[in-house]
């Protein structure tokens, strides 16, 4: 996979060498790369917008992923104490019923 970020650096020394190049007058020459220049940077803060976008994105869908994974762990974890309760609850009354015929 390319980097946005090469190609953006491609892009730029193409247009330099280019114009430079060229053989035109240092004014048009120069107007072309301040020209170039301004559509590089439009094109890395388009890249790097996204890529901020992305990483935005990631981190809801991560944060998001750990909610539901954090309730669901709670809810199992309700259940389960339920069901230990239950059980010594269980174990409780055995233990008082066989204290009973002790005394």
């Amino acid at each position: 996979m390319i980097h946005k970020g090469a190609i953006a650096l491609g892009l730029l020394l193409g247009a330099a060498a280019g114009v430079l190049l060229a053989p035109e007058k240092g004014s048009v020459t120069r107007e072309k790369l301040k020209r170039e220049g301004q559509n590089i940077k439009d094109q890395i803060t388009k890249d790097f917008a996204e890529v901020k976008e992305d990483l935005s994105k990631a981190a809801t869908s991560g944060r998001e992923k750990f909610t539901e994974e954090f309730n669901d762990f709670t809810s199992k974890a309700s259940y389960k104490t339920e069901d230990t309760i239950t059980f010594l609850e269980k174990q409780l009354a055995s233990l008082k019923e066989k204290n009973k015929s002790f005394q």
